[in-house]
C-alpha cells in the first residue's frame, strides 16, 4: 500500500514538474532560448541603456542633453549572441548640447521641476554579438 502512495505522489509531482516547463518554468528561471528577468543595475544593461541616451541626445533637436533616470525593467535573451530588452525613462538635464562634453552626461543635473523639466519613457531591444563586436539595435523608441 505503502508503495502505490509513493508512485502515485511521484507521478503527481512529474504532471507538475512537466505543466511548469510547458508554461516556460525551468529550474526557477525561464526556458532556454527565452528572455529572463535581469538585474536592473547589471554592468552590460547600464551600458546598453547609456548607449541608446547617446543616440537618443545625438537624433534630437532639443537643446539640452537627457540622461537615463530609471530602469524599470530589464531582460537578457540568449540567441546567437544575447538580446537585451529594456524599458527605462530618460530626462532632460540642464546640460546644453552645445556647451557639454557628452563624456560629462554623468555629472548633468536633472531639470527640476517646472517648464523646461521632461522626460520620456522608452523601450529598447539590442542584439549583442561579442565575437563579432557588434551591437544592433532592433527597436528603439521613446515617447512622452
Amino acid at each position: 500500500m505503502m508503495g502505490q502512495k509513493t508512485l502515485l505522489l511521484l507521478l503527481s509531482l512529474l504532471a507538475v514538474l512537466e505543466m511548469a516547463s510547458a508554461l516556460g518554468f525551468y529550474y526557477g528561471r525561464s526556458m532556454p532560448g527565452s528572455p529572463y528577468n535581469i538585474s536592473r543595475t547589471d554592468p552590460r544593461i547600464q551600458k546598453v541603456v547609456l548607449d541608446a541616451t547617446f543616440t537618443f541626445n545625438n537624433q534630437s533637436n532639443d537643446a539640452y542633453l537627457f540622461k537615463p533616470y530609471a530602469i524599470y525593467r530589464a531582460q537578457r535573451q540568449v540567441v546567437k549572441g544575447v538580446r537585451y530588452i529594456v524599458d527605462f525613462e530618460i530626462s532632460r538635464t540642464v546640460c546644453r548640447k552645445r556647451d557639454s562634453n557628452h563624456n560629462d552626461l554623468p555629472n548633468c543635473d536633472f531639470q527640476p521641476e517646472g517648464r523646461l523639466h521632461q522626460t520620456f519613457r522608452c523601450h529598447l531591444e539590442v542584439w549583442v554579438i561579442p565575437w563579432r563586436k557588434e551591437s544592433i539595435t532592433q527597436v528603439f523608441f521613446c515617447q512622452s
